[in-house]
């Protein structure tokens, strides 16, 4: 599935775009971000060590330093019957996906109510090298889409992205033999002597509340079919189905772990 590093991949190649300058590697990405994980983690653990210690020190002091019960509000009670957790119980991590059909998205993040908003999205059917193909998606989405302006330095902050790597594709029996929330479709069809195509990832109809009938008709007029609505059924639709496993990411996240690689880089000079 989509990870956090794609995510930051995919920002680390718009900023070194807009800084003309040298995009880190997926491959540098996932071995910082691990070592990122770790020293927070380790931090987190630290904080989490000292806060019940000043707990207590703090109810000791409520009760006046008696010691002949714990306090009724320290956190460091431990069940000693609770069993360990046995490692044979725990799932096997999937391999890592080196290639994939994929597509990378840019949304608007209201300051305000929170609402995203699309900025840019394109991406391929055809199966790519992960880091060939997230850092021209990441760079063509943001500036080559047609349907907006291309995307400005400015706009950094405000910026989400969704990597959506696609598995699972099908050939539907007929245009309803796919699920809301499950599927993305892909739309191929001709009509008076055009063709035309279109998809939508799988969670854009769940998003917008729509019917799948909802779904197909704006699927078709995103295609530029300009046929009446209500003779969309009269046209011989072939619709291939996926799924797409997708992970999100906002800019401050990006920007703390890009500002704690270059902290770590400063400290080896």
């Amino acid at each position: 599935m989509a990870t956090v590093e794609h995510c930051l991949y995919c920002f680390e190649t718009l900023v070194a775009y807009f800084e003309r300058r040298k995009s880190l590697s997926l491959k540098e990405i996932k071995e910082s971000y691990e070592e990122y994980s770790k020293d927070l983690s380790d931090k987190t653990e630290s904080l989490e060590k000292r806060i019940p210690a000043l707990r207590r020190v703090a109810d000791s002091n409520d009760s006046g330093s008696s010691s002949s019960s714990p306090a009724s509000g320290s956190s460091m009670s431990l069940n000693t019957e609770t069993a360990a957790t046995s490692t044979d119980s725990l799932p096997e991590a999937e391999p890592p996906i080196t290639e994939s059909p994929l597509f990378v998205t840019w949304n608007i993040v209201d300051p305000e109510s929170d609402d995203v908003s699309l900025r840019g999205c394109i991406g391929t059917f055809e199966a790519q090298e992960l880091d060939e193909g997230l850092s021209s998606y990441a760079i063509t989405s943001a500036i080559h889409d047609t349907r907006f302006n291309p995307m400005s330095q400015r706009e950094l902050p405000s910026l989400e992205v969704a990597v959506t790597l696609l598995t699972n594709f099908e050939d539907c029996d007929d245009a309803m033999d796919w699920e809301i929330g499950k599927h993305g479709i892909r739309i191929s069809f001709t009509d008076r002597g055009r063709r035309y195509g279109a998809t939508y990832l799988p969670d854009v109809a769940a998003e917008q509340g729509w019917t799948k009938e909802e779904t197909l008709v704006s699927l078709m007029r995103k295609a530029n079919w300009t046929g009446r609505r209500d003779k969309w059924q009269s046209v011989n639709l072939n619709v291939v189905r996926y799924q797409g496993k997708k992970k999100s990411l906002r800019y401050p996240e990006y920007k703390r772990w890009r500002d704690w690689v270059d902290r770590k880089s400063e400290e080896k000079v």
